[in-house]
């Protein structure tokens, strides 16, 4: 008989670790496009919540205010290591990694870009993010 299984994944970016019923479970690790100065987008689910578990490095998430298609504001934090973070179905939200991060990530099995509309950043909404990480890192 076999009592657990394990999964890990080393990679970069996002990987799927496995799913059971309605919920998947996957690893996100450093990848370029999530620097800071690369993000070019918000998203939000509309189907599901999403949890977020920072295992190692640091992670920055942004929550943006979206009114009328903009974001007219946005919130930035610095996750804590070992801390379950649920972000609402609605919000919209993205994250910046370190290089050595790994965040553990739970949400629906059928979230996809069809449930999950993304408002794209104008320049000024990059500047303004960029101007919350710096304040944040300080």
């Amino acid at each position: 008989m076999k009592y657990y299984d394990t999964y890990d994944f080393n990679g970069i970016g996002y990987e799927k670790l496995f799913h059971h019923q309605n919920w998947r479970v996957a690893i996100l690790n450093y990848i370029e496009e999530l620097e800071v100065d690369q993000l070019t987008y918000v998203e939000a689910h509309d189907l599901t919540d999403e949890v977020f578990v920072l295992l190692s490095g640091t992670c920055h998430m942004f929550f943006a205010k979206v009114e009328d298609g903009r974001v007219i504001d946005i919130t930035c934090i610095s996750l804590e290591p070992n801390k379950v973070y649920k972000i609402p179905m609605g919000v919209y939200h993205t994250h910046t990694l370190s290089h050595d991060a790994k965040l553990l990530i739970v949400e629906e099995e059928n979230t996809c870009y069809d449930n999950s509309p993304r408002v794209y950043l104008t320049p000024d909404e990059k500047n303004m993010m960029t101007h919350k990480y710096k304040e944040q890192v300080k």
